[in-house]
């Protein structure tokens, strides 16, 4: 069975750090790009970030860029999302994904979509 699981998430207080894994049954995820996205209650999804196969290039949202570090462990096939210096605003249900696919527009690129995805797990951050 093909599945990624998230594990990681939880209650922390703004300034502190989760780290979010991504693990693959059943294939490898390194044969893959990655991404994590997000979802806020009563907002869109936000593509966050995205590591891709061989040179293992990355993307960033602007709303997360130097804060959160995109890695991968092939030998244990799972990649991480190391979140530091949490905002409130970064609560919401954390989402990983095979395939992530950058969209330009308006002079900038944007992660938007994926294929198959995890179940997510939740981030809360307050105080």
């Amino acid at each position: 069975q093909v599945q990624l699981v998230e594990s990681g998430g939880g209650l922390v207080q703004p300034g502190g750090s989760l780290r979010l894994s991504c693990a693959a049954s059943g294939f490898r995820l390194d044969y893959y790009s990655i991404g994590w996205f997000r979802q806020a209650p009563g907002k869109e999804r936000e593509g966050v970030s995205c590591i891709s196969t061989g040179n293992g290039n990355t993307y960033y949202a602007d709303s997360v860029k130097g804060r959160f570090t995109i890695s991968r462990d092939n030998g244990k096939n799972t990649v991480y999302l190391q979140m530091n210096s949490l905002k409130p605003e970064d609560t919401a249900v954390y989402y990983c994904a095979t395939n992530c696919r950058l969209t330009y527009y308006s002079s900038s690129y944007y992660l938007t979509s994926a294929d198959s995805w995890g179940q997510g797990t939740q981030v809360t951050v307050s105080s």
